[in-house]
């Protein structure tokens, strides 16, 4: 039976209490930890940087799921690895040399994901499905907390895991937005690997437990 991963988003949390969110997520069986870095460009708010991912590396061994929602990442990757990141997610949206990027994260013996917003399509990734590590389909516009999951979006999830049981590809397929106690078996069904959650999670809704009996 397939394990579905639990990526628990520091987004939602307490910003003033983010090291007890980081053992909150360790302690209700989180996976991953998930960190939105936004730019205040690429979406419109602003949220972690580099110097506060250090000071959360030496409070877990978690995996830090680092998912760049700013444009040009290719001038942070570097330093954002040197924080502490163990995947690195930039968009398609926000750069050009998509392939460059990939192999600035490999290098570095990092993991690479691409994630896209929920008007791009999965055509628009294809030439990248045989190098990146993880796909990130956003279920919801990027940039806010607590919204409402997109139902169709999910089309994609089922479109990507098609192609990589087709072409033998093996990527990851980790879903970000509204994911809760009622769309998680939706998500899991189409066949996503790690269910990004933050409001459900730290509102007690969602967590390694529940996630087992879905």
């Amino acid at each position: 039976m397939k394990r579905t991963l639990l990526a628990p988003s520091l987004l939602s949390s307490d910003f003033s209490e983010l090291g007890a969110a980081v053992s909150e997520i360790e302690r209700r069986g989180g996976n991953l930890i998930h960190i939105d870095v936004m730019d205040g460009s690429f979406v419109p708010n602003i949220t972690i940087g580099q110097p506060v991912v250090t000071s959360l590396r030496r409070h877990s061994e978690l995996p830090f799921d680092v998912h760049l929602m700013v444009m040009h990442p290719e001038t942070q990757i570097d330093s954002f690895i040197k924080a502490g990141a163990d995947i690195l997610t930039f968009h398609y949206e926000a750069c050009v040399h998509h392939y460059r990027v990939v192999q600035q994260i490999h290098a570095a013996g990092k993991k690479a994901g691409i994630s896209i917003v929920p008007s791009t399509p999965v055509s628009a990734i294809k030439e990248l499905l045989p190098v990146v590590d993880v796909v990130l389909v956003m279920t919801v516009n990027p940039g806010f907390g607590g919204q409402v999951l997109i139902p169709g979006c999910l089309k994609k999830v089922k479109e990507l895991d098609e192609i990589r049981k087709k072409e033998g590809f093996g990527f990851l397929i980790s879903v970000d937005g509204g994911i809760n106690e009622h769309t998680a078996a939706d998500a899991v069904e189409a066949g996503s690997d790690i269910l990004v959650s933050g409001s459900a999670f730290f509102s007690g809704k969602l967590d390694g437990e529940s996630l087992k009996r879905i």
